[in-house]
């Protein structure tokens, strides 16, 4: 009994692997059926879905910590021909930034403005749901097929979450929107293109079978390979908001409500992750090195260029989401497992502040009167707090110490060092990390020093900051994203380890491919295959037991 016990404790672990995909799709198509019969239900249902998507974020990461690459195969499908997830490091990592940042938006979004930002349109949770499935599971996928497939399932959740809302901003919302969509229609076609052009080509899609596959094309196929992966990699430098593809992105971002936009922090690491995945496992770091290198650090400056420029603090943020992307871009476009090391590193990082200024933002607004403009407005008696958050945040997004963006641009310039390209990185990473300092030290003035302190009376002061109170829930997800950056600062050494066992297992190929290649069928608790096999051969047995033994029976 305790052996069958074991066993099904065994089985309940391995199906674990699939949990984020399976977890958030059934969340949502109870949450569209709540939203009829008990609204009421609608939220705390979200909320403990989300946590539970935490939960099992955090198992898998625990397990994935010991550096085994563990695969699934949905349908008990042999590898390649089913649909294959696979758990290394790097896909537990995303899984567990990803489940943090949900835990924040959610929260926030049920207690934000006019009660909660949920309910300034239908079907919040269910959309917040399914993007949480899409990310999952493109983080999961071991299949580009399968890939593509995730991708649609976020981008087509992402397209009405960010139409979601009303009142100021809806008319910016439906013009960013028309743009986001388009553009992403686009991508995605070519997305379908690049993969069926490698299907043609190597007659497989699973990623382990294309790594090893790939090196044996023949030589008049190789430069068709190589077209089809350049197009490949343009499609995720879309998503990525990559010089010159990224002008999409401030737009987007700075129109969506808060909570979407902190979601929407991690959805351009996805473009990143794709590419790392695909570069390292199937394509090789040299194919894509002398292009995303150098536009990798033009994204830098750029996105510097824009956030000192910008004259919303949405805006500005925006642009840090851009900046963080052409790190990161130049992290593994530079090719050395130290790089993207430091990459990862800086990924954890960079997605957390973002999502912690975008919630931030949408608070300084709302005591502003609706208005995140960079101009001094008085901001009450709530104008300290704010503004020792926002220099908290500054502080992180600019890379100066003592928090993480600073190692993390210490580990990229001390591990760029080996590199041919070691005087541009130094130069154009320190020329971008001074224009970020000045385009927030100019924001902070402005809405804090200039506007801060109000000149109405005392009593006026006390309203305005009774009224303008931050509610539970926002406080509580700000809590939770300042305690996730001191968190990292504190465990910086740990995190560095970990980044540095995730880039070593991102090089080793053969791990990979031999994990996925060889992943088991899970033997069926009922063979059926078996039990006909043995029905026909007792059936045949009774059939020649009654047949007649030999001509002179028959006559008798």
């Amino acid at each position: 009994m305790s052996g069958a016990v074991t066993q099904a404790a065994l089985s309940a672990s391995a199906h674990l692997i699939a949990a984020p995909v399976v977890l958030p799709l059934a969340a949502g198509a109870v949450l569209l059926l709540l939203e009829r019969v008990r609204p009421g239900w609608v939220a705390p249902t979200s909320l403990a879905a989300t946590l539970g998507f935490l939960a099992v974020a955090l198992a898998l990461f625990q397990r994935a910590d010991s550096g085994t690459i563990e695969p699934y195969l949905m349908g008990n499908w042999p590898t390649p021909w089913g649909i294959a997830l696979a758990l290394d490091r790097l896909s537990a990592l995303m899984v567990l930034l990803l489940g943090v940042l949900a835990v924040a938006c959610v929260v926030y979004a049920m207690g934000g403005r006019g009660g909660g930002d949920d309910r300034r349109g239908p079907h919040f949770h269910a959309l917040f749901q399914f993007q949480l499935m899409g990310l999952g599971g493109a983080f999961l996928t071991a299949d580009l097929f399968n890939l593509f497939v995730f991708f649609e399932v976020l981008l087509a959740a992402s397209y009405g979450l960010l139409l979601h809302g009303d009142g100021p901003g809806q008319r910016e919302r439906v013009a960013a929107s028309v743009h986001y969509v388009v553009f992403n229609l686009v991508g995605s076609a070519l997305f379908l293109i690049s993969v069926s052009m490698l299907y043609g080509l190597v007659g497989t899609l699973n990623m382990a079978d294309l790594a090893q596959k790939m090196p044996l094309l023949p030589a008049d196929r190789q430069a068709l390979a190589q077209a089809a992966a350049l197009l490949l990699l343009v499609v995720f430098a879309v998503k990525a908001a990559l010089l010159p593809l990224y002008f999409w992105l401030p737009g987007t971002y700075s129109s969506a409500t808060a909570p979407v936009a902190a979601l929407f922090a991690i959805m351009t690491k996805v473009g990143v992750y794709a590419v790392a995945r695909v570069t390292t496992l199937i394509f090789g770091t040299a194919l894509v090195e002398p292009l995303l290198t150098p536009l990798a650090l033009g994204t830098l400056v750029l996105a510097a260029i824009g956030a000192l420029a910008a004259p919303r603090l949405r805006g500005l943020v925006s642009f840090l989401v851009v900046g963080s992307a052409g790190m990161l871009l130049l992290a593994v476009g530079l090719g050395t497992p130290g790089t993207l090391s430091a990459g990862l590193f800086y990924l954890v990082h960079s997605t957390l502040v973002a999502a912690f200024l975008f919630l931030l933002v949408d608070r300084i607004a709302l005591v502003r009167g609706a208005s995140d403009a960079l101009q001094a407005r008085p901001l009450g008696g709530s104008w300290g707090v704010l503004g020792a958050a926002f220099f908290m945040g500054a502080v992180a997004a600019a890379g100066v110490p003592p928090l993480t963006g600073f190692l993390g641009k210490s580990l990229l310039l001390q591990a760029a060092g080996t590199t041919p390209w070691a005087a541009w990185v130094v130069a154009l990473v320190l020329a971008s990390s001074f224009l970020l300092v000045v385009a927030m030290a100019r924001a902070g003035s402005t809405v804090f020093w200039e506007g801060g302190r109000d000149s109405a009376s005392g009593a006026a002061k006390a309203g305005a900051a009774a009224s303008t109170a931050t509610p539970a829930g926002p406080k509580a997800a700000l809590i939770l994203l300042a305690l996730g950056l001191g968190a990292l600062t504190l465990g910086a050494g740990r995190l560095a380890a970990y980044a540095d066992a995730t880039a070593a297992q991102l090089f080793d190929r053969e791990a990979y491919i031999r994990a996925v290649m060889g992943a088991p069928l899970a033997p069926p608790a009922h063979d059926i295959r078996r039990e006909m096999r043995e029905r026909e051969e007792a059936k045949a047995k009774a059939q020649t037991a009654d047949a007649p033994k030999d001509s002179s029976e028959v006559t008798r």
